[in-house]
């Protein structure tokens, strides 16, 4: 099994330019992006179809002409609910780019929905990015300078203490190890016990940092994985549905249609005929 990092550093090489922008176009419902974290800003601007963004576990449903803020040292992870999703996507290192900025240390609110300013604010960016005319780099920093001030006036839900940044930072990077760990064994039993041992905590520590960050328990993350795993093999059709089951680490075929019907609304059976 191949080893899963859910800590994800941006290398951005252009001194002069720290923004990374991309258009990522999805073309049926299927996963947007893994679960992982970073510590740079990362907007995701929906150009067309309606997708879904868990942040820290909580669910955001998007459609055109909203915008998703990820901040800094957030677990995430989206999925696309329609055909045809396409968002533009901007990443910068806020230190990089504005260190004034960067020591605000400020979390903006997640979800903005259909704001004609940032609409029009995104719109140049990207079309100075296709067009490429000279002076496209100053351009575009101009108008990424403006979208963070307009964000900073607008946007803002609340300040973080750089020891709080500093604890959320750590404890993430002590979890990566779980939660690879997780990915690479979820077929096999796994407790408490021996996650928290990975990295040296009490049981109770564990499963009370575990849940801060995740926003659920150990045990549910867990039958979470197995649950989309499940979900994937369903799709392809090549097992049946109890050695499914098995092969992802539920030794009881009915806790297994059971979990599967909390998580996604319907019985495994019902992949089948998708």
């Amino acid at each position: 099994m191949h080893d899963i990092s859910l800590y994800e550093k941006k290398i951005i090489s252009d001194k002069e330019f720290p923004v990374q922008m991309f258009v990522n176009r999805i073309d049926k419902p299927t996963p947007y992006c893994p679960s992982h974290w970073h510590e740079h800003l990362e907007l995701h601007y929906v150009l067309q179809g309606e997708g879904v963004f868990y942040l820290n576990r909580k669910p955001f449903n998007v459609e055109e002409g909203d915008l998703l803020i990820i901040n800094s040292n957030e677990l995430h992870e989206g999925e696309s609910c329609s055909y045809n999703f396409d968002a533009l996507v901007v990443i910068f290192e806020m230190d990089s780019f504005s260190r004034e900025i960067a020591n605000f240390n400020v979390l903006f609110q997640s979800h903005i929905k259909c704001d004609n300013h940032i609409q029009k604010l995104l719109t140049t960016i990207y079309q100075e990015e296709m067009d490429r005319n000279h002076g496209y780099k100053l351009a575009m920093k101009g108008k990424i300078y403006e979208l963070i001030t307009y964000l900073l006036r607008n946007y803002v839900i609340e300040k973080q203490s750089a020891r709080e940044n500093t604890k959320r930072n750590k404890n993430l990077k002590r979890l990566n190890t779980v939660l690879s760990y997780i990915h690479d064994n979820y077929a096999e039993p796994i407790t408490n016990k021996e996650l928290a041992n990975l990295i040296h905590v009490s049981e109770f520590h564990f499963s009370h940092i575990f849940k801060d960050a995740m926003g659920m328990s150990p045990l549910n993350y867990v039958n979470e994985v197995r649950l989309k795993k499940a979900f994937n093999l369903l799709e392809q059709k090549e097992m049946t549905i109890s050695e499914i089951a098995i092969a992802v680490g539920f030794q009881d075929y009915n806790n297994f249609g059971r979990q599967f019907r909390r998580l996604y609304g319907y019985a495994p059976s019902h992949v089948w005929e998708l």
